[in-house]
């Protein structure tokens, strides 16, 4: 089963299937369930004003605004094993794990003890908490953590005495204390978060108890990112192409061929393609790509930017453009099919992030193959492999996120298209056949969901 906030009204749901009062943070509300069921997975969606009133915002005002619905929707998830009615009948008590993610519904593991476990109810239920990104916490006024309903003895999880902002209350610390397991969306970012250099603050809760912590590599969708497939290769000069060699000799090489007359750049096939896809900002490194211009202009390369975010990173972006007409483009903005395309079209992929708790455009690229330069961090270390020349790589990394070590990787990676064709090659074909599908992160998924289950 599943739980989300009903954000709209989606047509397969029709009406209500049940519904609960909450107290909510000392507040009485009534909320309604609706249930969906599809490909073998309970679909609930908790239906409440707060929810459709910032559906075009669903992160919208302060942070105890967003905690007063992360704590609703947690509360109604909790309560859905008794009256949602899925085949008929409710889920019932029985071996349950809830399953929440970051602090947004951090709340769950901590309601499920003070709300239920403590008054004789759910006692054999367990939570697992899953960290994309440990940067948002939840962070308020310690005041405002009366304003949470909770009893006294419960309140002291939530405390965080930080260095550089003073005492105050933090959501993620109470849920990762009172959660069964913690799992990171990455081995890699498990370690990070658990460093004061990556812990944002809560390393010490992190450490205290190292045995709940993992981290888990996402998957992707092949149903959406694939380039045999994908439908945004079906037009305009693109095409889909088989993930062998044949396809990145014969389909990439059209792809890149209508990239760059779409975008009216030389259509030139044997200068490589540079692609950069991600928010305009200082984590994605992208201050690292515009410092190295003068090294980028100097070589035959192309190189194409998608993203948006801080408006002096756009200017430099569009500055440095207007200087190389015949080399740079960048699309200001998000287009889900030039995604695709710039995914497919390009030779090598930049991910210069400062941190990248995942990552999936690195997973993009590689079935696609298209070679990542990374540097190595979080999962972009779990998921890309440094080729050195003999090893069986599956990209290049840099240690360090510095002007210099990133234009040594990016210097191997055009060294090797260049003059070593063939490695090259090898290296995006090893990158297409890897399993980076969701089946197999289910499984490990799967795992930790019964090492919850059956832990004391």
């Amino acid at each position: 089963m599943t739980v989300s906030p009903m954000y709209y009204h989606y047509d397969e749901l029709g009406e209500p299937c049940g519904g609960v009062h909450l107290d909510v943070c000392g507040t009485g509300v009534d909320i309604q369930y609706f249930h969906h069921h599809r490909d073998g997975v309970d679909l609930v969606f908790v239906n409440h004003p707060c929810f459709i009133e910032n559906a075009e915002n669903i992160y919208g005002g302060s942070v105890m605004d967003v905690a007063w619905r992360g704590a609703l929707l947690s509360q109604a998830a909790i309560e859905a094993i008794w009256h949602v009615p899925c085949g008929g009948f409710p889920y019932g008590t029985e071996s349950l794990v809830y399953v929440a993610n970051d602090w947004h519904t951090a709340l769950l593991p901590v309601y499920l003890q003070a709300f239920y476990k403590e008054h004789f109810h759910l006692g054999f239920a367990r939570s697992v908490l899953v960290v994309h990104n440990i940067s948002h916490q939840g962070r308020s006024h310690w005041d405002d953590v009366w304003r949470l309903g909770l009893p006294d003895h419960h309140t002291g999880a939530f405390h965080l005495d930080d260095p550089m902002e003073g005492q105050g209350m933090n959501i993620l610390k109470a849920g990762i204390e009172y959660a069964t397991k913690v799992i990171a969306v990455s081995p890699g970012y498990a370690w990070e978060i658990s460093t004061d250099e990556g812990g944002w603050g809560l390393a010490p809760t992190i450490r205290n108890d190292p045995m709940k912590i993992s981290g888990i590599v996402n998957g992707i969708d092949f149903d959406t990112w694939s380039p045999e497939h994908d439908t945004h290769l079906q037009s305009d000069g693109y095409q889909t192409y088989g993930t062998n060699l044949e396809g990145l000799w014969t389909g990439k090489q059209a792809c890149k061929a209508a990239l760059q007359r779409q975008l009216g750049l030389p259509e030139r096939h044997e200068v490589p393609v540079l692609g950069f896809i991600g928010r305009l900002d200082e984590q994605k490194g992208l201050d690292l790509i515009l410092d190295s211009e003068e090294y980028l202009m100097s070589r035959d390369i192309q190189i194409v930017f998608l993203g948006s975010g801080r408006q002096d990173l756009q200017d430099r972006l569009y500055d440095m453009e207007c200087r190389n007409r015949d080399k740079v483009r960048a699309w200001i903005g998000y287009s889900d099919q030039m995604a695709h395309r710039i995914t497919a079209s390009c030779d090598i992929l930049l991910m210069p992030s400062r941190y990248e708790p995942c990552g999936l455009n690195q997973l993009y690229a590689m079935h696609y193959g298209t070679v990542p330069v990374v540097h190595a961090v979080g999962g972009l270390r779990d998921t890309v492999l440094h080729y050195d020349g003999e090893n069986e790589g599956t990209g290049w990394t840099f240690e360090r996120a510095e002007v210099d070590k990133f234009q040594w990787a990016l210097g191997q990676a055009l060294y090797s298209f260049w003059d070593h064709r063939d490695s090259f090659m090898g290296v995006a074909l090893r990158g297409m056949h890897r399993d980076l599908g969701w089946d197999h992160a289910a499984y490990l998924y799967e795992c930790k969901l019964l090492e919850a289950k059956y832990a004391h």
